[in-house]
């Protein structure tokens, strides 16, 4: 009888232990879910009010949230041992303070009524995109509107199929905004099935155009259809004229929101920290690729065969309009790319020493090592990413837009920046450069230093004179603090807001004034 009475204890112990630890798992279980749901609850209801633009510092809510969630994953494992002693009430403590503490980690939202969806299309290369981006948040924030995360373009003469999310961290670009602008990865499933269906307004805006445009023409069609899709977007926002916090917001969606992917930012890292090993680096945004040229009509120093396949290429691609293309004319004017040869002898003449660091950053030099030779004699020390990490690239090969990405991130970090020609790339990062700092940017002038190159070979001018000549002429051209130069009803000819945002900027007393 003792011995039965003894196993029935042990029997009810066991049973005792099960109920406990079962009851410990549901605990567990409802403390992962109740921080679900106020993290829903978190993200599905209006709340905060606008903050304003650049007013605070940029918040790393993805990482934040990350160490939160982790942090509260941890208490509710010890919340549940701990109820298996102690009968639970820690795991509800716990659960409480992991849950607001994931939702103070997130900025407040913005409370406004949502007048309708804008979906975007952008086009063109990355940094032309990245402006786009920039443009199209800052629309849809004025319109009180939702925005859709842009599609990329993927039919351009690049052809890369990368999407958003896969260039640009998209979780930390739509929490980052989220006391701007309501940002969604895609439509509700049931607006989503009307654009299947075509029940779309798709248009191209119009160019350089103000805020106005948009309040008067477009919102009164997103609020008839309650979706429109904008289906070009480059350069679809003026550069002057608009409020100060338009500008700003502007600004912040560049600097702060549009962060890379975690991958490629750890590879530009990569990148940078081997160029550091060896000394100074300088970034030389080479535009003298295949499409630059037959897009451009630029030929000088190509062979007649050359030439021919780069007018073949313009004509092939409908979407470039200018085909019969003057080069000589072209270039006296400045408004080709320096070729490898012109641009190494800018750098001597600039007095670049020879044993710097030279990272290329562009895509396939036109013409190969031929083209390349006057340049890598001049500076033996030429890289490119390719060579510097050629086992990490495999899988951004055929991924223009994700190799211009490490580009980016390594000439912002670079001492000296000098762009061969003042395209996307070369504007965007140029404004990027100025935030940092006003770091060292040389802004060629391409119509002075053709007319100097020509001067120079054929004997008039001494090779003293010309250096003289072109460090005279670039001593103002450093990326100094400036003001944007504004030409009324002449957009395209004025300084390029994303060249040269001044309102973001810490300018000295003199020009802050103006």
């Amino acid at each position: 009888m003792r011995r039965g009475g003894v196993k029935a204890a042990a029997a009810e112990k066991a049973r005792e232990a099960a109920r406990v630890k079962v009851w410990a798992a549901r605990a567990s279980t409802t403390v992962v879910l109740w921080l679900c749901c106020a993290l829903l609850l978190a993200t599905s209801r209006e709340l905060g009010m606008w903050s304003g633009c650049l007013t605070q510092p940029l918040i790393v809510v993805e990482r934040r949230f990350e160490a939160v969630a982790a942090a509260g994953g941890e208490r509710a494992a010890a919340s549940a041992s701990a109820a298996t002693a102690a009968g639970g009430e820690r795991a509800q403590s716990s659960a409480s303070e992991a849950a607001a503490a994931a939702v103070a980690a997130l900025p407040p939202k913005r409370i406004y009524k949502n007048n309708g969806y804008l979906m975007v299309s952008c086009n063109g290369g990355l940094n032309q995109m990245r402006a786009a981006i920039c443009d199209m948040v800052t629309i849809a924030r004025y319109l009180n509107v939702t925005l859709i995360v842009p599609e990329l373009d993927k039919t351009s003469f690049w052809a890369d199929p990368s999407e958003f999310k896969d260039i640009f961290d998209v979780d930390y670009f739509i929490s980052s905004l989220r006391d701007e602008v309501r940002i969604l990865k895609e439509l509700p499933p049931r607006l989503k099935r009307r654009v299947e269906l075509g029940y779309v307004r798709s248009m191209p805006p119009v160019s350089w155009s103000d805020i106005s445009y948009y309040q008067n023409q477009i919102l009164p069609l997103i609020r008839k259809y309650k979706i429109v899709h904008l289906n070009k977007t480059d350069a679809r926002l003026a550069n002057n004229g608009l409020p100060m916090e338009i500008q700003k917001l502007r600004c912040r969606v560049n600097f702060a929101a549009l962060r890379f992917t975690p991958e490629i930012e750890e590879l530009g890292r990569r990148v940078v920290q081997i160029l550091r090993r060896n000394g100074p680096f300088l970034v030389l945004h080479l535009r003298y690729e295949m499409d630059m040229l037959a897009f451009s009509g630029c030929t000088h120093g190509c062979s007649n065969e050359e030439a021919e396949e780069l007018t073949r290429m313009r004509y092939a691609y409908p979407w470039w309009k200018e085909k019969v293309i003057d080069s000589n004319a072209k270039r006296n004017d400045g408004l080709c790319p320096l070729t490898p040869e012109e641009t190494a002898m800018v750098l001597k003449a600039l007095d670049i020493d020879s044993s710097y660091q030279i990272y290329i950053a562009a895509g396939e030099i036109y013409g190969g090592q031929r083209r390349m030779t006057a340049l890598t004699s001049a500076y033996p020390n030429v890289v490119r990413k390719e060579t510097l990490l050629p086992s990490d690239l495999r899988f951004f090969q055929n991924h223009s837009s994700q190799m211009a990405a490490l580009d980016y991130i390594v000439s912002l970090e670079s001492d000296i920046f000098i762009p061969t020609y003042d395209g996307n790339m070369a504007k965007v990062v140029e404004g990027h450069r100025r935030y940092l700092g006003f770091k060292k940017t040389v802004l060629l002038d391409r119509k002075l230093i053709v007319e100097l190159v020509d001067q120079y070979k054929n004997g008039t001018m001494s090779w003293n004179h010309f250096s003289s000549a072109v460090k005279a002429s670039h001593s103002s051209r450093m990326g100094a603090p400036s003001r944007r130069q504004m030409i009324p009803d002449k957009p395209k000819e004025e300084d390029y807001f994303y060249a040269n945002p001044h309102e973001c900027l810490h300018q000295p007393e003199e020009l802050s004034v103006l």
